[in-house]
């Protein structure tokens, strides 16, 4: 069995609007429906949990969703929420079914993009879809001065969803000291650190996170130009 699990609990502040970004509407939809849709949609995931505080879980309801699952709650940071999906899960699936993360505030993602990664995850632990860094990368400790040279050829930027054999992902979680777990900011770093079999596939330029004002004017000229899906 394949579970999508969608990150809902992000309260999207740097977009500065007065709800999470993943329930404003664009064309009379909520952008996390349009994430959701994609995940009914594809043939290989059998199964979708979604992480939502319990205000937002109302108003999502089952989104008409016939793959379902349940609602977890967020934790104090994203690995804490996605941790939590984790234990939800193993309560209906097995150790080795692959649980695919993704953002709910990535609403453009692929039925390509998740049928590749469930495709990878079934040889590996794990996989990340990536995308070359385009720019001159350098290293700022303090925020102010250079302090080191990165090879933009060894730099990739990390997009979602990741997918992960379960009862192996949630093990390396558990493993973490509860220090370390607060810092993790990407879902493969707990499976890395683990020592997890990671590998990485090519990811979409499409498949952005709305994180900023612009952000959210890009995704709805894409919805409003026809280019959705």
């Amino acid at each position: 069995m394949n579970i999508a699990l969608i990150l809902s609990g992000g309260n999207g502040s740097r977009l500065g609007a007065k709800i999470p970004k993943q329930y404003l509407e664009v064309n009379g939809k909520m952008i996390i429906s349009y994430c959701l849709a994609a995940f009914e949609n594809c043939q290989s995931i059998s199964a979708i949990q979604i992480v939502a505080e319990k205000y937002w879980q109302k108003i999502i309801g089952n989104n008409s969703l016939t793959k379902f699952k349940g609602f977890s709650l967020p934790g104090a940071t994203r690995q804490l929420s996605v941790l939590n999906g984790i234990e939800d899960i193993r309560l209906y699936a097995q150790s080795g079914d692959i649980v695919v993360i993704h953002d709910a505030a990535r609403p453009l993602i692929s039925e390509r993009q998740i049928e590749c990664v469930i495709e990878a995850a079934k040889e590996h632990d794990g996989v990340i879809p990536v995308l070359p860094v385009k720019d001159t990368v350098y290293c700022c400790d303090d925020g102010r001065k250079i302090t080191a040279l990165l090879d933009r050829n060894h730099v990739v930027a990390g997009q979602a969803p990741e997918g992960f054999k379960l009862e192996a992902y949630y093990e390396a979680n558990k493993k973490l000291p509860p220090d370390q777990m607060l810092k993790i900011n990407g879902s493969t770093e707990p499976a890395f650190l683990g020592g997890l079999d990671i590998v990485t596939i090519r990811g979409e330029e499409q498949n952005f996170k709305i994180t900023t004002k612009n952000d959210l004017m890009r995704f709805e000229e894409i919805v409003n130009k026809g280019g959705f899906g």
